[in-house]
Parts: C-alpha cells; sequence; structure tokens
C-alpha cells in the first residue's frame, strides 16, 4: 500500500493497484471511482471496507493488503465505546488535523498516523513530531506495536 496526497486528494493505491480516494475538500471517498461515501458494508478488488455512521458522521474502516485502515473527516464527535470499538485495532489512520484530533488519536494509538489539512504540521508539533515532508509513503509490511510514525505528506 502506498499513500500520496495530491491537491487535497488522499490517494492509497493497494498493492493490487486498485485505489481508495479520498477528497479532503468534500468530504467524499471512493473505490476505484465508485462512491462509497454513505454507511455501508462493501468489499471490490480485494479491498473490504465499512462505513459507520455516528451522530451524522461518517467513519471508514478498510481492510487493505491486510492491513487495517481508518479515515477520520470530522473530529467533533464525543469518543464513545461504540466508535473506538468500530475503529479496533489500526494500522494506518487519516485523519484531519485540529486540537480534539489529538485526542482522538490518543485513544486510537495506530501504528501510522497520516494528518490533513491546512494546519496537519501544528498537529505533529502538538504531538511532538518533527517530520519532513514526503511525496508519498509506502506502507511497511512489518509494523511495530510499540511506536506509532507520523507521515507529513506534500499537498
Amino acid at each position: 500500500m502506498e499513500i500520496f496526497n495530491n491537491k487535497w486528494v488522499i490517494e492509497i493505491l493497494s498493492n493490487t493497484k486498485s485505489k481508495i480516494t479520498f477528497d479532503t475538500k468534500n468530504i467524499e471517498v471512493s473505490i476505484d471511482w465508485l462512491n462509497v461515501s454513505h454507511p455501508w458494508e462493501f468489499e471490490k478488488a480485494w479491498i473490504l471496507l465499512e462505513v459507520k455512521e455516528y451522530n451524522k458522521i461518517l467513519f471508514y474502516s478498510f481492510t487493505i493488503d491486510t492491513k487495517h485502515l481508518v479515515i477520520i473527516s470530522n473530529d467533533s464527535f464525543e469518543l464513545k465505546e461504540e466508535i473506538l470499538s468500530f475503529f479496533g485495532d489500526v494500522d494506518v489512520l487519516v485523519i484531519v488535523w485540529s486540537k480534539e484530533s489529538a485526542k482522538i488519536f490518543e485513544n486510537i494509538e495506530a501504528r501510522v498516523v497520516v494528518p490533513y489539512w491546512e494546519w496537519k504540521q501544528t498537529f505533529l508539533t502538538t504531538l511532538g513530531q518533527h517530520t519532513e515532508e514526503l511525496k508519498s509513503y509506502k506502507v511497511k509490511w512489518e509494523m511495530s506495536d510499540d511506536t506509532s510514525e507520523f507521515i507529513n505528506l506534500e499537498e
């Protein structure tokens, strides 16, 4: 799996070349151009997806290349057990930046964190991370259970 940020559109390319596209401005998610921005469970091109609506906010949970990917596009929700159990054990977390999102991350503890939005650098600094901007990030096959890796993708 490889992750790119292409002008406010985060693209996640699977090893089988299927693509998850997350338009961060319009808050729309698609798999190979099929819009999946509504609650449902779905499988396409070896990608499993569950979209859950919680307090009128959509949360996305993917299994892609044996990794668990979660997209959180809105941080104005109360962290309750119901939603935390939906997140489960997260390998890759794509999350909007804000002060609230730092609290969300601390409850999820993903192995790889990809913040986005205009002030993502503040999110990284708040969590004591000073990472260089990358054009893309290839998710490693083996991931640490003890630490989180923060990825700062170029805009």
